[in-house]
């Protein structure tokens, strides 16, 4: 074996290229062996009433974890199970009616042979994805799906490489072709990925980040002046509500309003909260979403929000801080 002392960063870099040049080339060839077959297992895995298994060994066992989540991530119901392990008890995760799609760049797996006559007792639709057309594997399988590749990546034409990247092309595929039947959109996406980004955009509504209840500065309209600042002060969000007695929101009054009444020297200790307040005040339904209301933060270029009930009653207060919290931005 070679030192690192013949370590040659031309070739690194030529065989790196070389590389992407044949699994581009594999791609572009997919494409042209692909027919009524993949239709077919399109077809086969929307109208399944149970679960899409998928199984391989070795590195098709690791694409085929691959694709069992991207498929289970878009709509799909899935997941993997090991060909080894399933002849030890894991069959038992198999049930008629599922689609079993098996991964097999030889279609000659032997773990995946020995199941054979199993699967075909259970009453599955075994879709086979492999490179090899005349395979034990494709002979068994209802339905084809071609992998090959011209040739691998690797320079001895021995680890799979092109092989691979094929299958994964071949598993995004079909789940793109599934998530366009099924219709599916980002609002089902994010049910499916509630911790990420897009979850906490489309799935976290106002009403699960407000402040509520005590923590929500409120007045009525002939609250002293003085006892208004005292609230604002205790509640620490840089305003305050003015309610009516049945919740109605009247108004609010902002640390920006205290500074421009300042400014303007007005005398203040007489006055009382309907007095300095804004009327008309932003306001957002607790159920709206929590991105909603950041863009309305954001269009209106305020911090703050009052948050109102379906009959426009006040339940709450939302600002910037709360939604950064949340990450929502």
């Amino acid at each position: 074996m070679a030192t690192t002392a013949s370590f040659d960063a031309q070739r690194a870099l030529a065989l790196a290229a070389q590389t992407f040049d044949i699994e581009a080339h594999a791609l572009q060839s997919l494409a042209a062996r692909q027919g009524d077959g993949f239709a077919q297992a399109v077809r086969a895995m929307l109208e399944c009433r149970g679960r899409v298994i998928v199984m391989g060994m070795g590195k098709s066992g690791h694409v085929g974890r691959k694709i069992a989540a991207t498929l289970a991530s878009t709509g799909t119901p899935a997941f993997f199970v090991h060909p080894a392990e399933a002849s030890h008890g894991d069959l038992g995760m198999v049930q008629p009616g599922d689609v079993l799609l098996a991964i097999s760049n030889s279609g000659e797996s032997e773990e995946l042979a020995v199941l054979l006559p199993a699967l075909k007792r259970l009453g599955v639709t075994l879709v086979a994805m492999t490179g090899n057309a005349d395979s034990t594997l494709a002979q068994h399988a209802d339905l084809v799906l071609s992998s090959t590749v011209d040739q691998e990546a690797c320079p001895l034409n021995l680890a799979p490489t092109a092989s691979t990247t094929a299958q994964m092309a071949l598993g995004d595929a079909l789940a793109v072709a599934l998530l366009d039947a099924r219709g599916f959109r980002e609002e089902d996406f994010a049910r499916s990925h509630p911790g990420g980004a897009l979850g906490r955009k489309l799935l976290m509504h106002v009403a699960d980040l407000m402040r509520s209840g005590d923590a929500v500065p409120r007045v009525d309209p002939s609250t002293p002046f003085t006892a208004l600042l005292r609230e604002m002060t205790a509640k620490g969000l840089g305003f305050t509500a003015v309610a009516s007695a049945d919740d109605r929101v009247l108004g609010i009054f902002t640390d920006g309003d205290l500074r421009r009444l300042i400014e303007r020297g007005a005398e203040l200790r007489g006055l009382t909260a309907q007095q300095v307040m804004q009327h008309a005040p932003k306001q957002v339904r607790a159920d709206a979403l929590a991105v909603d209301a950041a863009d309305l933060m954001e269009r209106h270029r305020i911090t703050s929000v009052l948050v109102v009930d379906a009959e426009g009653r006040l339940v709450g207060a939302l600002n910037s801080n709360d939604l950064m919290r949340a990450k929502v931005i």
